[in-house]
């Protein structure tokens, strides 16, 4: 949804000298669990235990292969990818970045200087759709209908369930002929809906079902910063409840992209982040759950790659923040249903 709405908005290595590159790491196959190594700005750190972890030999023999790598050609790339049994996929820069990666982990590993623990082992990924009309025009007042999450297992980096409910309008609740054109939400759909309090609540069951912020840690994500800070947001104020506190901190997948592979903000388009990791765009564009699930796809080659999906924005006061890389990691709390507004 954010992706239409921007359109209309916006309308108005650090080369070392030449060394023969250390032996490969002992073979190790990469598996699925997620080792927390590389985070969304650095390339040869890792969250050690203060200054004197970065005097360990083993960060320079990650800057030398990093230069390596960073002179190799795409087929090299490619060769050495799946020699060592990676997703061969992408452009050359994401490529890149896959081996760094891959090389710094097991480099870690050796040195025993990682530590997998403390990640969260769920990441529910929502993508709303929301009430439109051609052009957007400013007065009009947004309302969600349709509520997806895609719950992904870090642990095992696949998707593990996904809840989908449409929503009933009431400031709008007639669909303009663009917005079922959009979304392919129809007004027969819509006017068998809950209202949004009633929705709302299904989801927090369904996360309580599923033990998350109480056995299982986890974190929101999104595309881009609107579905928080604008839909929910207006949503919540139009159905005259506050503002739920499981959604107040959350993964703006956007950003986390553009600063791990080090790409400006026009390249963090959905389908662009989908072209660039070698994939293609599954399903209906503009279904709340099919745009959620393509973009947990883009969430899982991230943490694949080595990235740390870490929150990175949040609502306080009513407004959006962006939160720092240096806050300490920290998971949703138990999800409950709001007060209503007095």
């Amino acid at each position: 949804m954010e992706e239409q709405q921007e359109e209309h908005e916006e309308q108005k290595e650090n080369r070392p000298q030449p060394a023969r590159p250390p032996p490969p790491p002992a073979a190790r196959p990469p598996g699925k669990q997620h080792s927390g190594a590389g985070d969304q700005g650095t390339e040869g750190k890792s969250p050690g235990s203060g200054q004197s972890a970065f005097s360990d030999p083993v960060y320079k023999e990650i800057a030398v292969t990093n230069g390596y790598i960073n002179r190799m050609s795409r087929e090299e790339l490619r060769s050495k990818l799946a020699e060592f049994k990676l997703e061969t996929r992408g452009v050359k820069d994401v490529l890149k970045k896959r081996l760094k990666n891959y090389y710094k982990k097991q480099k870690l590993m050796q040195k025993e200087v990682l530590n997998s623990d403390g990640y969260y082992d769920y990441i529910c990924v929502v993508d709303f759709e929301a009430t439109c009309e051609e052009g957007n025009p400013p007065e009009f007042v947004h309302e969600i209908i349709e509520f997806p999450v895609v719950l992904l297992n870090t642990h095992t980096l696949e998707i593990e369930d996904t809840f989908q409910q449409y929503v009933k309008p009431e400031v709008n609740p007639k669909l303009s002929n663009f917005c079922i054109g959009l979304t392919g939400i129809t007004q027969d759909i819509i006017d068998k809906a809950d209202a949004f309090p009633q929705v709302l609540q299904n989801v927090i069951e369904w996360m309580r079902q599923r033990e998350l912020g109480t056995k299982y840690s986890y974190c929101m994500l999104t595309d881009g910063s609107w579905d928080m800070s604008k839909f929910l947001n207006i949503q919540c104020r139009v159905s005259r409840i506050k503002y739920p506190s499981f959604a107040k901190k959350w993964i703006n997948i956007r950003k986390s992209y553009g600063n791990f592979y080090k790409v400006p903000r026009n390249q963090t388009k959905l389908t662009i982040m989908l072209e660039k990791l070698g994939m293609t765009y599954d399903g209906r564009p503009h279904s709340g759950l099919d745009d959620s699930k393509n973009i947990a796809r883009i969430a899982i080659r991230m943490l694949q790659d080595g990235c740390e999906l870490r929150v990175n924005e949040k609502m306080h006061a009513g407004q959006l923040m962006t939160v720092s890389s240096s806050t300490p990691l920290e998971g949703a709390p138990a999800p409950q249903m709001p007060r209503y507004r007095n």
